[in-house]
Parts: structure tokens; C-alpha cells; sequence
């Protein structure tokens, strides 16, 4: 496949949570475009496998994989050394990884705040960090995966709620310490893909938010893969902004 003039030729994307869901759908979007990608995951290693596969069909080697525990912060520098050792750069960073389940007030105890800010809000922060020299060098950019809530939490998701939003913030912060070098945008997804496995998104709640949602309608990864990349390729004097790609469902909270 001869991608010499696509737009993210020989751009190194290293993304979390990249192997199922919405991540693989941005690992998609972002390989058709010609990029190589870094997959991180942590315990989802068929489906990791399976879409290095695919995607290393279409084009070889360039797709590679890496597991860890983000909440391990000791282990986050070697994700970017790794994806620098396998592609000899690193041009984007992309923190897709998200921990997301209800937590009460009465109820939340300390492993859920460790859970849920660790892996929306600290183990970004601290990836970022570690990938800044490199993004720099190369003037690349980041993107952080937020939620439509970050304005209006979501009740009975306290944690979830206030670690997006951190991250909102995070996403603004680095936008004005990585300057002029390093774009950092945010996209903040509403109802694209419903939770796996979690009754409470049954189909009278699901039906409830699509009547809310403005367009009338749920969206799909691909409209959020599809951000992504404009982020990434396409918006050149956009930094610390926050896309949200949510069918106008925010604006109903």
C-alpha cells in the first residue's frame, strides 16, 4: 500500500485502551491515514493481537503492541521508550485508556478513587510527561478522550466525573506549558457505543437519551476516530480546545 502522501506519513502515534471499542476504531482512522501506531493495552490481548494483525496485513510492520498497567506510573516512561525503540520516534500521543463505573456518595471508597482518577486523570498526566521531550522535538501534539459530562456530571458518577473534568483542565494546562512545540486538544465523546455488560444501559434508558440528544440519534467510534484525526492532522492553530462530538446531547444535561 503506497501511503507516501497521506496525511500522517510517517507520523508514530502511541495510543491507550487502543485494542478494542473506540481506540480501535481510532487505531483504524489513524492507520488508514498512514500512520504507525504503538497499541497499548492491559489485560485485552486477543483483541490487541487480533487488530495488529489486521492492521499490519494492510501495511507491514507497522503496527506494533504494548501491555501495562497504567496505574503503575513507574511503567509509563517505557511506553514512549518502546514505541521510540520499535519506530525511532514519537509524534502523538493519544490517552484513550478510561476506567468507567458508578460510584455513590456513601459508597466510594478509596481503590475507587485510585481506580477511576488513575486512569482518566493521572496516568494521562503523567504519559504526557514522559512523552514531552520527545513530542517537542518532533512538534507533535495530544489528545486526550474526555466525556460529554465534564460540564454537567453525571449523577451517581462522582469519581468518573470529577477525573474528566481533571482532565478537561489537564488537556488546557499542557496546552500552555508544551507551547508553542505541542498542540493538546481534547475530544469529549457523548452516546457512541453503549457500556458492555452494565444493565443499567437498558433499552428504555437508551431510548430516553437519544430523545434528548438533539440529532436523535447515537453516533459511532467512527465519528469519534474520525475527531481524532482532524485533531491530529487537519488543525494546525487549534490547541487546548475541547471537541465535543456528542450529537448536541450536552447542551440537553
Amino acid at each position: 500500500m503506497n501511503l507516501t502522501n497521506s496525511v500522517l506519513h510517517h507520523q508514530v502515534v502511541l495510543i491507550t485502551g487502543g485494542a478494542k471499542r473506540v481506540g480501535a476504531a481510532i487505531c483504524r482512522e489513524l492507520h488508514a491515514n498512514g500512520a504507525q501506531l504503538m497499541i497499548h493495552y492491559k489485560t485485552s490481548i486477543n483483541e490487541a493481537r487480533a487488530l495488529q494483525a489486521e492492521l499490519n496485513l494492510q501495511r507491514a510492520n507497522s503496527v506494533a503492541i504494548i501491555q501495562g498497567d497504567l496505574l503503575n506510573i513507574a511503567v509509563l516512561p517505557s511506553l514512549v521508550h518502546e514505541t521510540i525503540n520499535q519506530f525511532g520516534r514519537l509524534d502523538v500521543l493519544i490517552n484513550n485508556a478510561s476506567t468507567y463505573y458508578p460510584t455513590e456518595i456513601g459508597k466510594i471508597d478509596e481503590e475507587n478513587w485510585h481506580d477511576l482518577v488513575g486512569s482518566n486523570l493521572k496516568a494521562p498526566m503523567f504519559l504526557a510527561q514522559a512523552a514531552a521531550g520527545e513530542l517537542r522535538k518532533n512538534h507533535g501534539c495530544i489528545v486526550n478522550i474526555t466525556d460529554m459530562h465534564i460540564e454537567r456530571p453525571k449523577k451517581g458518577y462522582v469519581v468518573y466525573s470529577v477525573a474528566k473534568a481533571g482532565l478537561v483542565t489537564l488537556t488546557k494546562s499542557l496546552a500552555h506549558e508544551l507551547s508553542p512545540e505541542v498542540r493538546v486538544n481534547a475530544v469529549a465523546p457523548g452516546p457512541v457505543q453503549w457500556p458492555e455488560s452494565n444493565p443499567q444501559f437498558d433499552e428504555v434508558y437508551r431510548q430516553r437519551v437519544i430523545s434528548q440528544t438533539l440529532l436523535k440519534t447515537i453516533g459511532t467510534p467512527q465519528d469519534i476516530a474520525k475527531a481524532v484525526k482532524f485533531l491530529v492532522a487537519d488543525a494546525p492553530f487549534i490547541t487546548g480546545h475541547v471537541l465535543a462530538v456528542d450529537g448536541g446531547r450536552s447542551l440537553n444535561l
